[in-house]
């Protein structure tokens, strides 16, 4: 009777040590893991929002940012996988990569492997070109292409972004055929428009329009929404210049799969807080930041409907095989 006694108070006791070690998360830094280089949206976003999760996560919390950039997303979404899923590694899951790179090749990862937190951004793509360019229109730009086949040199996130994504739809519908160029970042695609090293940035509207109001000389030739975007009114949609081509860049926070639920829903709470706090909102709106909360099951929804639509694309037209 003692034995089992004293294995029923160990036992107890174990538990509620468990739930108290839970419930002093986080007792140490958090890494927030950004999958792409310095100065793109997603990297802003990140060092935006962190101090408004420690804020709202409470006892002292501390999120340091790393920057894992490279094949296209792959080794900063490999990472956040890889890790110990107690909390103390997040980090920024970015679509359409982080569902097609799995679609056109063998990866370390699937989205499943994730715990969702919840989504931040909405943000569509767009084309800009230097400000000196004499492309004004979308219409030119097909024109020039159609003139100079191979000749426009288009600058991504990488194969399998939305961007790139973006820059095959409009190839398909227009006949032409462009010149594929690969970045690890959206910093480093706005560096190459700057120094004239690509004729068109394939980009989300809200970094186009974060990076004109840093001073960057780039021109929008058009939102990849179905309507106008309400950071940029005075830009016409792909659709509104006779091109239907939709697309768009979902930002959210996710962990390792396998969270203890007290760590999970402790930072589901602070991340969903964090994007509604008003001085971050503030600062969301000044980036141009399109901000659309998902909780983690609508985001789990939406990412499952995105993945058999990249699937039914990849068989249409494997993206793969346009790299240059």
């Amino acid at each position: 009777m003692k034995l089992i006694l004293s294995g029923i108070l160990a036992t107890t006791a174990l538990t509620v040590g468990l739930s108290q070690a839970h419930a002093q998360y986080p007792e140490h830094a958090i890494s927030m893991v950004v999958s792409y280089a310095p100065g793109g949206g997603t990297d802003l976003v990140a060092r935006a929002i962190a101090p408004y999760i420690q804020k709202y996560l409470g006892d002292g919390a501390n999120i340091v940012v790393l920057n894992r950039p490279g094949a296209g997303g792959a080794i900063g979404f490999s990472e956040i996988k890889r890790a110990k899923p107690d909390g103390y590694t997040i980090g920024f899951v970015n679509t359409p990569n982080m569902l097609t790179i799995p679609i056109e090749r063998k990866a370390n990862y699937h989205w499943q492997d994730f715990d969702l937190i919840g989504n931040l951004i909405d943000d569509p793509d767009g084309f800009a070109v230097s400000g000196t360019s004499d492309i004004k229109t979308l219409k030119d730009l097909e024109k020039y292409a159609k003139e100079n086949p191979g000749q426009v040199t288009v600058g991504t996130t990488g194969v399998g972004s939305d961007d790139h994504l973006a820059m095959m739809k409009f190839e398909k519908l227009t006949g032409t055929t462009l010149n594929h160029v690969p970045f690890k970042g959206a910093g480093e695609v706005r560096n190459a428009i700057q120094s004239g090293q690509i004729m068109l940035a394939a980009m989300n509207v809200g970094e186009v329009l974060a990076y004109q109001k840093g001073g960057t000389d780039i021109r929008l030739l058009g939102s990849m929404s179905e309507q106008r975007s309400a950071l940029a009114p005075a830009v016409p949609t792909f659709k509104e210049q006779g091109y239907d081509v939709i697309m768009a860049s979902l930002r959210g926070i996710a962990a390792p799969r396998g969270l203890p639920e007290e760590v999970a829903a402790k930072l589901r709470v602070a991340v969903q807080k964090a994007s509604e706090d008003p001085e971050f909102v503030a600062k969301a709106n000044a980036m141009f930041v399109p901000l659309r909360y998902m909780d983690n099951k609508t985001y789990h929804t939406e990412l499952d409907q995105a993945e058999k639509e990249f699937k039914d694309l990849w068989q249409a037209s494997p993206w793969s095989e346009k790299t240059q």
